[in-house]
């Protein structure tokens, strides 16, 4: 499947940090952010979750949910929570089938070596479950802002 702006997202059910499963389509009546990162506790990863943090109350008057999603554990995401104060859902993708549906499941370079990942990518949701948006290859500083913005002109 490939992901269409203009088209339905496509959908899926992940645990998240807090225990329960999380289905997309449950958020139909809500815009939805969902953004998908490397790693929990790296650098780039925190900066970009509490940019989400210090915004998440500005999303929320736009009647809009932030979904964070990489291949962690669970039990690595509720420390990533706990640590940060992070106040929205961080969903569990351990094999990577979303981030494949998704198609943000990449060959990776780094120092020389190559392997598969997460390429940070966002993409925003429509309150009719509608792919609006898509950026891909984030780069971390002003990207957040700039999805606040574009939700605020858009939607």
């Amino acid at each position: 499947m490939t992901i269409e702006l203009g088209k339905k997202a496509p959908d899926f059910s992940l645990l998240s940090n807090n225990g329960e499963t999380v289905t997309l389509s449950s958020f139909k009546g809500k815009n939805v952010v969902l953004y998908f990162y490397p790693k929990d506790m790296t650098p780039g990863c925190t900066t970009q979750a509490c940019d989400f943090r210090d915004m998440h109350e500005d999303f929320s008057k736009l009647d809009t949910v932030i979904l964070g999603v990489s291949p962690d554990p669970q039990s690595k995401h509720e420390k990533f929570i706990e640590k940060y104060g992070l106040p929205f859902l961080l969903l569990v993708d351990e094999n990577h089938e979303v981030a494949e549906l998704y198609d943000v499941w990449k060959l990776k370079k780094n120092f020389g070596k190559e392997y598969m990942g997460i390429e940070r990518s966002t993409f925003l949701i429509d309150k009719e479950g509608v792919m609006v948006k898509e950026w891909r290859k984030v780069k971390v500083k002003g990207h957040v802002e700039e999805a606040l913005n574009f939700v605020k002109g858009n939607l």
